[in-house]
């Protein structure tokens, strides 16, 4: 299970915290149903390390980013449970608000494999 309230504390501790004007979170979940609406019984979630580590790092020099903390659970998930949860600090909304869609995006595409299974 993660959790976001000890990764929004890490970040409150990073020493560059009193820069920050917000944090923004997203914690992703296994729908119940795909895309397409078809029911899903689980998934099966694996994560390119190296990939998602280089990801982190350029997002984290973007403009007004104080820090960035991400969680991604590998393995079989249940409907319900948590796949990946974004933890983004930053200076203004006009920052932070598209680099977390973005990073969140670009790890879908390009770190995270997901294999759906159907009931």
């Amino acid at each position: 299970m993660i959790d976001l309230t000890a990764m929004i504390n890490k970040i409150k501790n990073n020493p560059r915290y009193p820069e920050a004007g917000m944090i923004v979170c997203h914690n992703g979940v296994v729908r119940g149903t795909s895309r397409n609406g078809q029911p899903v019984s689980a998934i099966e979630i694996s994560v390119d390390r190296n990939r998602l580590k280089d990801v982190l790092a350029g997002y984290k020099q973007m403009p007004g980013i104080v820090d960035i903390m991400v969680e991604i659970t590998e393995g079989p998930l249940k409907v319900g449970e948590d796949i990946m949860a974004v933890v983004v600090a930053g200076d203004i909304r006009e920052n932070v608000f598209p680099v977390l869609q973005e990073m969140v995006d670009t790890i879908k595409r390009d770190v995270v494999r997901k294999k759906e299974h159907f009931v």
